[in-house]
């Protein structure tokens, strides 16, 4: 009937209610156990090939039995003894006010799309330009993660720069247009190179520079680069943590270009977040004076994944590179527009997706409960936890090649082979999980401190674990 009021999905209710209580299950109990699946949870796995689209399931024995599954095989990433890659985990706020966000499914694209996305995307962003010190005038937007946010800001870096030299990406396409050199690091992250391949550059056009022995780009090791170019910096070294000078490099493309000719990029996954601790912030010096900044919400801020956050210094410059037209969309073109304004946050206009969560939700909470003491406080605790891991490691006798930067450090047990086997023999322990790597022609086991739930107690038993392991391959 016209005029009456709907009456509640109480299936969708009632599934989105349990979904909460099996997720509370698994939430109590993720401190316990292994950290790493083992080969019984692997078996529960080959169950998923008895599931059939021939038979399907009602939804809560779906959801229940999905939960088992999550219970015996997933990695406890978010337990505190999770060392591998750089991986965050949840902080609380954050994760709950997920869940706010997958029942409101909200489309963030366009500000008409939803009005209330609109407004937390807009002030999130605005607190993080400001926690990270970057001009004020920068555009942040959230994103995927940090590959999707160093594609976004080199697309955005070649056209600028294409356009300063007379050429219109939009209009003639790349084939034809001028040259754009690219320089950057041999401690690069793979990321990095992954978006200037999809970007356009091939490797001929990429000058890799040397680095010192903590992994930082060596600005005296610079060649003569053709203009215009695009400058990589790295914030975060994966393996030692350690940041690439950009006062300097930046001081260098200064020197040796006109303004117009030179784009500063810093590819800063976890190592831009350094920023926002006066305790860490020496890492970030000269972070202000890029072009463009990528970095992770899902690492060192712990929020769920997927979220990423790439910001320009100008914001049309990523609407130039982002932008899409349709009929039933509204907004103007880069080029109808005279220069930034808050009328043009249109985060399908900044990024490359068009249909997207919206991914400031969480962030806005967790720095709404935390504020800026709280988001230094957590920055600190993970430097002081992979120090002190690092510490206790050295007094049992472990090499540790590099002084740990950040919330990063490496640690070598004599040879390759019995530094790859303690790296095993510590995985098998199901105690903690800690990875390999290679450094400067060595193995090593790359440890990273970035789950804020992360204790001093998980430390310690962390590293007993490692020490245990390497005991018992000697």
């Amino acid at each position: 009937m016209v005029g009456e009021e709907a009456q509640p999905d109480d299936n969708k209710v009632q599934l989105f209610a349990d979904a909460a209580k099996l997720a509370e299950r698994y939430i109590r109990h993720e401190r316990h156990g292994r950290v790493f699946p083992d080969a019984q949870a692997q078996e529960v796995l080959k169950g998923l090939d008895d599931w059939s689209l021939e038979s399907p399931r009602p939804a809560d024995r779906v959801l229940a039995d999905l939960a088992e599954i999550g219970e015996a095989a997933a990695v406890r990433s978010t337990g505190g003894r999770y060392l591998g890659f750089v991986t965050g985990g949840t902080e609380p706020t954050a994760l709950a006010a997920s869940l706010l966000a997958a029942a409101w499914d909200q489309n963030g694209a366009l500000p008409a799309m939803s009005p209330m996305a609109a407004a937390i995307d807009a002030i999130a962003a605005r607190w993080v330009v400001e926690l990270l010190g970057l001009p004020t005038e920068s555009v942040a937007v959230f994103c995927g993660g940090a590959s999707v946010a160093n594609l976004i800001a080199v697309v955005a870096a070649r056209d600028s720069l294409l356009m300063k030299q007379g050429w219109s990406v939009a209009q003639a396409g790349l084939r034809g247009s001028p040259p754009v050199s690219v320089i950057t690091s041999t401690e690069a992250h793979s990321s990095v190179l992954k978006a200037l391949r999809v970007a356009g550059w091939g490797t001929a056009e990429v000058h890799i520079v040397e680095t010192d022995a903590l992994g930082r780009l060596r600005v005296d090791a610079i060649p003569h680069v053709p203009s215009p170019a695009l400058i990589v910096a790295q914030m975060g070294n994966v393996n030692t943590g350690h940041c690439d000078p950009l006062a300097d490099l930046a001081a260098w493309a200064e020197a040796n270009y006109s303004p117009d000719e030179y784009w500063l990029h810093v590819d800063g996954a976890f190592g831009l977040w350094s920023a926002a601790s006066a305790t860490q912030r020496h890492h970030a010096t000269g972070a202000e004076l890029a072009d463009s900044w990528a970095t992770d919400a899902h690492k060192w801020l712990n929020t769920p994944y997927d979220s990423g956050i790439v910001i320009g210094r100008n914001g049309l410059d990523l609407r130039r590179a982002m932008s899409a037209t349709a009929a039933y969309l509204p907004g103007q073109s880069p080029e109808a527009v005279g220069g930034w304004s808050d009328d043009l946050r249109e985060p399908m206009n900044l990024g490359l997706q068009m249909s997207q969560a919206v991914r400031a939700i969480p962030v806005f909470a967790e720095l709404a409960v935390l504020g800026s003491a709280g988001i230094a406080e957590l920055i600190d605790r993970c430097c002081r936890h992979v120090s002190e891991l690092a510490a206790r490691l050295e007094q049992g006798g472990v090499e540790i090649p590099a002084p740990p930067g950040l919330n990063q450090a490496l640690a070598r047990f004599g040879t390759d082979e019995v530094t790859n086997a303690v790296v095993t023999a510590t995985q098998d322990g199901g105690v903690c999980w800690a990875g390999a790597t290679t450094w400067q022609g060595h193995r090593a086991m790359r440890l990273s401190v970035c789950d804020a739930s992360t204790t001093e107690a998980d430390i310690e038993r962390s590293a007993e674990a490692i020490l245990a392991a390497w005991r018992s391959v000697r």
